[in-house]
């Protein structure tokens, strides 16, 4: 039921039931006003109203569906308009920097993307780089975006968007949200890449219709993003998802954090390269059509990736133990696996971890939306406080 308090006045009940129509307009897609009223609770009169006035003022339309069933008059669908709020998804890597235009129901509407370089990775030149791109996409498309969601592979501050430390990147103390909001002009949301991954699987991949879950990223680094209750965890200060620096290897490799041993030292893009006799300065697409050669010779990709998904797993084992998901999603250079080694490490996570064993068992999956999971995710963090306002 999604009707407000009996305390509620009536324009904060109107406002209420507009954003919650939107929001699920937005997240699942096109329905009849029947299925509105039946999936919010509200009564027809009430869904009417919302959608007339969503209608007049060009948020949404209605359209007959172009499959009909049955006789009679069909039951018009109710569709928002892609322009009619549309928020910038930026999503910041080791290696490249990607942003789009999007529009409400998820839709791309136009994007850009440029390689970073160690001369390019300081904040002021992604900053400088990104209000360009933003300018041209604007031109571009002839629309302008509400709000900004910007991915970051590092210890994001979600109340401000100042981080921390994002090794990988060389940057430390980067106050990114309100230099970017300046820049821009917009409201700026800044979130941990990892997060931004959970929250696209959460809305619009694998994990939809699951309330527990974990994302697992691999760029350089390992994140990870965990969604409770159906709810992003994001803990104090929004300091929740580096998984990749558990310890498994008290006498490991170096990290870029300072410690040894972490996670993403033994299963990040260098140690897979390492795995498969390449240098760990290898192009990301080169590392990719190796993986993806490897899957076609029967066992070849099971011996050559014997160790490391051993301690795949060794950490997969350790997050499942303490957070009991019900789905761990493999995302970005994770999801490029070979999908023997995939179902090694998924038979070998049930067998091992104890809470798995009671819960019936963890699904590990890869995500279907490839490259695009912090960037969808950081669309979806931009458009929370678009759609209530819309």
């Amino acid at each position: 039921m999604t009707q407000p308090g009996s305390g509620t006045r009536p324009d904060d009940a109107r406002r209420h039931n507009r954003a919650v129509l939107l929001r699920r307009l937005h997240v699942e897609g096109p329905c009849t006003r029947a299925t509105l009223a039946g999936e919010l609770g509200l009564n027809r009169s009430t869904i009417k109203a919302v959608v007339d006035g969503l209608a007049e003022a060009g948020v949404v339309t209605e359209a007959v569906p172009a499959q009909r069933s049955g006789a009679g008059r069909p039951s018009l669908l109710v569709l928002p308009d892609p322009q009619a709020a549309v928020v910038l998804a930026v999503d910041i890597r080791v290696e490249q920097v990607a942003l789009a235009m999007v529009g409400i129901g998820g839709q791309i509407l136009g994007r850009h993307s440029w390689n970073l370089h160690r001369t390019t990775r300081l904040p002021g030149e992604v900053i400088t780089h990104l209000a360009e791109s933003a300018a041209l996409l604007r031109d571009e498309l002839g629309v302008a975006e509400q709000a900004v969601g910007v991915s970051v592979p590092g210890v994001v501050r979600r109340s401000d968007g100042f981080v921390h430390e994002a090794p990988n990147l060389g940057w430390r103390d980067v106050e990114l949200g309100a230099r970017l909001a300046a820049v821009l002009a917009r409201p700026v949301q800044v979130a941990n890449d990892a997060e931004a991954g959970a929250l696209a699987e959460h809305l619009r991949g694998i994990g939809r219709d699951v309330a527990d879950m974990v994302y697992l990223s691999a760029d350089v680094g390992v994140g990870g993003g965990v969604v409770s209750g159906g709810q992003p965890l994001r803990g104090t200060g929004g300091y929740v998802g580096e998984l990749g620096h558990l310890m498994v290897r008290p006498d490991g490799r170096e990290c870029f954090c300072g410690s040894h041993g972490c996670w993403e030292t033994e299963v990040g893009e260098p140690a897979l390269c390492r795995a498969l006799g390449l240098p760990e300065d290898t192009p990301r697409g080169v590392l990719v059509a190796e993986l993806r050669d490897l899957a076609v010779v029967q066992g070849r990709a099971d011996r050559l990736l014997e160790g490391y998904a051993g301690w795949m797993t060794a950490g997969l084992v350790t997050v499942v133990n303490m957070l009991a998901p019900e789905l761990v999603v493999l995302g970005d250079l994770f999801g490029a696996l070979p999908p023997s080694v995939v179902e090694r490490i998924g038979s070998e996570l049930r067998r091992r971890s104890l809470v798995s064993r009671a819960a019936g068992g963890t699904r590990l999956a890869v995500s279907p939306l490839g490259r695009d999971g912090a960037l969808v995710g950081a669309a979806e963090i931009a458009f929370e406080p678009v759609l209530a306002a819309v």
